[in-house]
């Protein structure tokens, strides 16, 4: 029983990681089919899709998703001490797969040396993009951002979307009192500049991915919400819905049925276009050192510890280089998939060239 609980106790870690991949690519999966199976929302998948740009970005993003995930599943390392075998720590499989040696200190790409002009020293292993001031592979920081970028963007886009749909519905749709003072908190954060309020959030939560999440989905639900209360206030007077009410539908009802499936088109726009923001967001606040903990990889948390390097003599620039053009790719790439996706379901751009 003993041997038991200890073989379980080695391998949660990576039993966690697996139900929590499944968890995201079951949702992610749930959603595809869901509006694959509408008629509708598959001619508009095609004709997102049937331009090259955006399935190049869509393919970029699909890559980062892989890195992402690899990075998420933990295996335990064993080591064999007399005749035990020992549980020794817990490896994502990106790191198996690329598996750089840990070296002294800094050094460049493809250098055989540390990068030290008094005492260079030999390199356990060749790193195509250096290695920082701790002896890491620069590389590996960069891949495994790619986690930490997705995750900030996934986790906040879940806490942003409900609170905005909710709270945006009903300010639209109810009018009055309840308009007026959901106008009145969302106008009020607004009015707050947005990263002293993270900064706050964060200094009373403390570092981590579910933290940093909450506390960007606390400052940017307004924006969502303003948009769904303008474009309910729209809806609620057109003619399908003063049917609806005549015939004697409940509120809960027409906004189930007509409300929020009209608005769908728009959610998802916002939160496509928002998603760099979230990332860009995210490397900020790592670089003012109020991010992510320094155990979890991160570009912002790359270009802060790089900055110091530019005052080298010569230049160490692929530290800061590398998280810059990771970066660089992943917001490109949404945002050009984000434009083809607004190009496509917004009705005021219907005459734009496909």
């Amino acid at each position: 029983m003993t041997n038991l609980f200890e073989v379980f106790g080695n391998y949660r870690g990576f039993a966690e990681s697996l139900f929590e991949c499944a968890i995201v690519l079951g949702l992610f999966l749930g959603i595809v089919i869901h509006f694959w199976r509408d008629r509708i929302w598959k001619d508009r998948f095609k004709k997102i899709f049937k331009n090259r740009t955006a399935r190049f970005s869509f393919y970029f993003l699909m890559l980062f998703s892989f890195i992402a995930i690899l990075d998420s599943i933990a295996l335990p390392i064993f080591e064999i001490r007399g005749e035990k075998k020992v549980w020794v720590e817990n490896r994502s499989l990106l790191e198996l797969i690329y598996n750089p040696e840990l070296e002294e200190t800094l050094s460049a790409p493809f250098s055989k040396t540390t990068f030290e002009a008094r005492r260079a020293t030999m390199l356990k292993k060749s790193h195509p993009l250096g290695t920082n001031l701790n002896g890491r592979d620069v590389l590996l920081l960069g891949l495994k951002g790619c986690r930490t970028a997705l995750i900030i963007g996934g986790l906040t886009t879940i806490v942003v979307i409900p609170l905005g749909i909710l709270f945006g519905v009903l300010a639209g749709y109810f009018g009055k009192k309840i308009d007026a003072i959901i106008t009145y908190v969302f106008s009020t954060l607004e009015s707050i500049p947005e990263i002293l309020l993270l900064i706050c959030l964060m200094k009373l939560m403390g570092q981590g991915l579910l933290q940093l999440s909450v506390a960007l989905g606390i400052t940017t639900w307004v924006g969502l919400c303003r948009v769904v209360r303008g474009e309910t206030m729209k809806l609620r007077e057109l003619p399908y819905v003063q049917a609806a009410k005549a015939l004697g539908s409940g509120n809960l009802s027409i906004i189930r049925q007509h409300i929020i499936p009209n608005l769908m088109h728009i959610v998802l726009i916002a939160s496509v276009l928002r998603f760099s923001g979230l990332v860009l967001s995210e490397a900020i606040l790592s670089y003012l050192g109020i991010g992510v903990g320094p155990e979890t990889g991160s570009w912002g948390a790359m270009i802060d510890q790089g900055r110091d390097d530019l005052a080298r003599d010569p230049v160490v620039w692929w530290n800061i280089s590398t998280a810059g053009i990771f970066l660089f790719s992943l917001i490109l790439s949404a945002n050009i998939f984000g434009d083809r996706v607004r190009d496509v379901l917004d009705p005021r751009l219907k005459g734009m060239k496909e």
